[in-house]
């Protein structure tokens, strides 16, 4: 029992070099000052007895909104606007910010509206029109001596729409690391709502701080700013 209380494996010894620990430490704390129309947070200030001023401030986060101070995953006030936006404009590009994971919330509420969806990257996707559209050839990494082949597969948009339940709403191709393609490749993607009209195109072409996304025709050069 005493070595184990010596290499600090009991509870109560633990317990007592906490508090003993806490004792000897200068006064730390984190506290909410309110200012104008914003909140900041202010953390690890330390203070001596009997002065009430503060000796050394180490860092203060400013939350300037609702969202900020609850967190941006946990308050989502615009995801009936982007349902409005997909049935409007059909094609958008995203911009998620780069931590990942904002964008399951607005896929989860597509999901719910009865679309089904393909995963695509951009990476390795070859000729937008011909993968999706058209009956395409795919050649397979051969090993060595084997003889180069090549496959032929159905196109991919066209498969998947005679595949869904009759009470699907529509088809959702998710495009990713659409920052890789060119404007001509873009504009396709674009124009592909009209030309299969039960099909809607995400495609994420970048990153930034927030979620955000605008009209993929206006990104690809198709229309310009005032007229989305």
């Amino acid at each position: 029992m005493s070595s184990s209380a010596s290499l600090g494996y009991g509870v109560p010894t633990c317990f007592n070099n906490a508090q003993q620990s806490k004792k000897n430490q200068p006064m730390r704390n984190s506290f909410m000052v309110k200012h104008h129309n914003s909140v900041g947070v202010m953390k690890g200030w330390r203070g001596k007895c009997g002065n009430t001023k503060t000796s050394k401030r180490v860092g203060v986060v400013k939350c300037r909104g609702l969202g900020d101070f609850i967190g941006g995953d946990l308050l989502k006030l615009d995801l009936g606007q982007w349902l409005s936006d997909v049935e409007e404009h059909k094609a958008l590009a995203i911009y998620p910010p780069h931590e990942g994971g904002y964008e399951g919330r607005y896929l989860s509420r597509l999901r719910r509206q009865g679309y089904y969806f393909l995963d695509l990257t951009a990476r390795g996707l070859g000729d937008p029109e011909t993968t999706l559209t058209k009956i395409h050839p795919v050649c397979p990494p051969h090993v060595g001596k084997q003889p180069i082949a090549r496959w032929y597969f159905p196109p991919e948009v066209d498969y998947r729409l005679e595949a869904l339940p009759p009470n699907a709403k529509g088809l959702v191709v998710w495009i990713i690391e659409a920052k890789v393609l060119s404007k001509a490749e873009l504009q396709f993607l674009a124009l592909l709502p009209t030309l299969r009209p039960n099909v809607r195109v995400i495609a994420e072409c970048g990153n930034w701080r927030k979620f955000m996304w605008k009209p993929l025709k206006e990104i690809a050069g198709l229309e310009s700013s005032e007229e989305a």
